[in-house]
């Protein structure tokens, strides 16, 4: 059921992998909707073809959404490290210091 204006951009399995999804491509500027079917959300049903949940984007972010989602599965995103400044890293020298 797609919303006007929008289109699909991935089908997935589950509220949980949706939910993730729909943060990491509103994050990179893409808007998401999710949709599922109605009787399958009322029930709490994330199994089987009742368990699929449409990720919809806007027409004119579908090629960068379909990027994001590439990058996503290809584990681009699950380096987790982080800029040059690295705050963790201080964080950690903090709580090191703190032990002392």
């Amino acid at each position: 059921m797609a919303k006007k204006g929008f289109v699909l951009a991935e089908t997935v399995l589950g509220d949980l992998q949706a939910e993730m999804l729909r943060g990491l491509l509103e994050a990179q500027g893409v808007p998401v909707i999710l949709s599922k079917e109605g009787y399958a959300r009322a029930l709490g049903l994330n199994v089987g073809p009742l368990g699929e949940v449409e990720i919809l984007v806007p027409a004119d972010k579908l090629a960068l959404a379909q990027q994001v989602l590439e990058d996503y599965y290809a584990g681009v995103f699950a380096n987790g490290e982080l800029s040059d400044d690295n705050e963790m890293g201080d964080m950690e020298a903090e709580e090191t210091n703190l032990d002392e």
